[in-house]
């Protein structure tokens, strides 16, 4: 009989917990939660210019290869140019970043005619500095300290 009522009691705390951990609803819908629900979990532009950055860029980092990078130099510069152009979401809309994101735009503009140069050193120096900028965009938006590929 102590078995059976042990196997009672065990059935009955099973029976409670499931009840007590089932499915529960959010209703919340305070000011609160609403501005992280409402902010994007994606920036296209600057997804868009990181795809161009890493296939002119990571050829250069990874063997010294200049001419994706030379190749891309006029749509990497529309991108950055579309991407600095382009409204904000608010998490970074600061001057900083507004500052940053025109300061991408005149490098890849000038980074048209570096490109065409036959000083590959100057080409991979720009280049660099781009892929660095690109950094420090990406860490406003993500944070933490991570680099992200």
């Amino acid at each position: 009989m102590n078995r059976n009522l042990a196997i009672t009691c065990i059935v009955a705390t099973l029976a409670i917990v499931a009840i007590a951990c089932g499915s529960k609803k959010e209703t919340s819908t305070t000011a609160e939660a609403t501005p992280a629900a409402a902010e994007p979990k994606e920036w296209k532009e600057m997804d868009d210019f990181h795809m161009i950055m890493a296939e002119a860029f990571h050829p250069f980092k990874d063997s010294a290869n200049l001419a994706p990078a030379k190749a891309k130099a006029a749509e990497m510069a529309i991108a950055a140019e579309t991407w600095a152009n382009a409204p904000l979401p608010e998490k970074v809309n600061n001057n900083e970043v507004k500052e940053k994101l025109q300061h991408l735009k005149t490098e890849t503009t000038s980074f048209v005619t570096t490109a065409k140069s036959t000083d590959d050193k100057a080409v991979g120096e720009a280049l660099t500095k781009l892929h660095d900028l690109f950094h420090e965009l990406q860490e406003a938006w993500y944070g933490g300290g991570e680099h992200h590929h």
